[in-house]
């Protein structure tokens, strides 16, 4: 009889001390902060499955019920909020967890020293083909681009090129470290992705016109609003967060998972 109160016990024990787990799906762009923050989180009584596949999969999986918070680097539609609504008679829950700017990459070797808003527009769309017409080389822009299922493809297209076509022209790579990697060994490439991605390229200051100054995304230039590609990332919920899941986005949007958010690269969704 004891031996069986004892293993009762025991079997209690550690359901008590048995972990959660919370599913994170979404935005590649916000993959590795997402990966940090759960890397660091203090409380170690629950565990993260954390994968990408773009916003609009992980808002996708948000209305399907395969995970429980979303990682988006876009705001969601009014057809995906329907969705939600149609579904669970609720609409989500957004919080903003920090700020990108979205980086212009070229190759390092690149002449270029600056860009404006007009001519990104018409060099993804297909009006500027040739490097010569922005004062470099004679030489064809190669276009890399993100995949339409992307939250940085749709900000892109819809601020930068006003909802216009992008380029045939333009290769769709599978995330924002694949853009990256394709334009430090093209020396004619340019392509566009999160400001923690800039490595082995060039990063070219950007003007909102032909009159206005040229700004690098760091984060006075974000948070100040100067830089003119810009936008909060977000999570996404199916309900007003509870338990382990609201103590874990609490303390990302507080002071230790913000610092994370500049540690990583990208910029606070708040000033403290």
């Amino acid at each position: 009889m004891k031996f069986l109160l004892v293993l009762a016990l025991f079997c209690l024990m550690g359901a008590t001390f048995q972990k959660s787990t919370l599913t994170i799906k979404g935005s590649d762009t916000m993959v590795i902060l997402v990966q940090r923050w759960t890397e660091l989180y203090p409380t170690k009584t629950v565990s993260f499955q954390v994968t990408g596949g773009g916003s609009g999969t992980g808002i996708a999986a948000l209305i399907n019920g395969t995970t429980d918070i979303c990682a988006s680097s876009r705001p969601i539609k009014p057809a995906e909020v329907l969705q939600m609504k149609e579904k669970y008679n609720r609409v989500p829950v957004e919080i903003r967890v920090a700020r990108d700017g979205i980086s212009i990459y070229v190759h390092k070797d690149n002449p270029i020293s600056n860009i404006t808003m007009k001519q990104l527009k018409e060099i993804f769309t297909g009006k500027i083909k040739n490097w010569k017409q922005l004062g470099g080389a004679d030489h064809s822009i190669i276009l890399y681009s993100r995949e339409n299922n992307s939250g940085t493809y749709e900000f892109f297209k819809e601020h930068v090129l006003s909802k216009k076509d992008f380029d045939p022209r333009a290769q769709h790579m599978p995330g924002t470290s694949a853009v990256v990697g394709a334009v430090a060994m093209d020396r004619w490439g340019i392509g566009y992705g999160g400001a923690a991605y800039t490595i082995g390229v060039k990063e070219v200051p950007v003007a909102l016109d032909e009159k206005s100054p040229f700004y690098l995304p760091t984060e006075d230039n974000i948070l100040s609003g100067k830089y003119p590609i810009s936008r909060f990332l977000f999570f996404y919920t199916k309900d007003k967060p509870q338990g382990q899941m609201k103590e874990f986005i609490d303390w990302v949007i507080g002071k230790g998972g913000q610092k994370v958010v500049t540690d990583v690269g990208y910029f606070p969704s708040m000033k403290f």
